[in-house]
């Protein structure tokens, strides 16, 4: 098991493009807390950093004793945007950087059927560097239904294309989210993103779903009760054997919480129940 950071915590809670801390301090946040990994997001390290950049980040990392869990190597993939997709287009800045960074995984983003071909091209590429392409669950793409993730992903038809698992944006998509959606999907799961949140009418936020329309929630901490049932979660997936990485996803906290307790106060709950799982 891989219980990993994203770097989603150092980032303000409005605009994922702001860091609020340097990698330094993430990485000691990530070992204080402690966490096996970090989950690499462009408002830290991207395809548009040098090598010299991102040569010295991976060092950072290592002498942490930090690994990188996955790459999100820029702004359109982390905001899902219409231009999400253009990584599929030319997968090799993103290729390179997952290698400096000693991670198999690259989060990707698909949002029209004719990106299903460019999907199968790039994930050709990264097999021949041992390297597998991820798409989240995610409202405002194809892989916002269990129907339409199980579909894409059998269209693409490659080994080495997976998942990200999570629950909440299924959620907000009237999905399934429990042992029934999770035997489906094992075969391709490869990463478990996990973030916490209320369904309420008047919610502090409202997302707009392509299945689902509009949908207000409230962001809450990973230890407030009401929200996503991750014990269920992790008791599904250890049925179906899996063992791999769990992400925390959360954004910085508005509570005035720091980051140090929220991660700390994460850490301790989610490995007690992955222990019980």
């Amino acid at each position: 098991m891989n219980l990993s950071l994203s770097c989603r915590i150092a980032e303000g809670f409005l605009s994922k493009r702001e860091a609020i801390m340097d990698l330094a301090e993430l990485c000691h946040l990530a070992v204080q807390a402690p966490f096996d990994s970090i989950c690499m997001r462009a408002s830290q390290l991207g395809i548009a950093h040098t090598v010299d950049e991102t040569e010295k980040a991976a060092n950072l990392i290592h002498r942490s004793g930090l690994a990188v869990s996955m790459v999100s190597g820029d702004f359109d993939i982390v905001y899902n945007s219409d231009h999400g997709p253009r990584c599929l287009q030319d997968i090799t800045p993103y290729l390179d950087l997952a290698e400096r960074l000693d991670t198999q995984l690259i989060r990707v983003c698909i949002k029209h059927e004719d990106d299903l071909k460019a999907a199968q091209k790039a994930a050709d590429e990264a097999k021949e560097r041992q390297i597998s392409l991820v798409h989240q669950c995610h409202v405002q793409s194809l892989f916002e239904t269990v129907d339409q993730i199980e579909s894409c992903l059998r269209r693409i038809g490659r080994p080495n294309f997976g998942l990200i698992y999570e629950a909440a944006n299924l959620e907000q998509c009237r999905q399934d989210y429990g042992r029934k959606t999770i035997r489906r999907l094992a075969p391709w799961i490869k990463n478990v993103y996990l973030q916490n949140q209320i369904i309420r009418s008047k919610g502090a936020l409202t997302l707009d779903t392509w299945t689902n329309g509009p949908v207000s929630l409230d962001n809450v901490s990973m230890t407030e009760p009401g929200g996503i049932d991750f014990g269920l979660i992790f008791s599904a997936l250890k049925e179906v054997c899996y063992d791999g990485i769990f992400t925390v996803h959360q954004s910085a906290p508005e509570d005035g919480s720091s980051p140090m307790e929220v991660a700390t106060r994460t850490s301790q709950h989610l490995r007690s129940l992955l222990s019980l799982k």
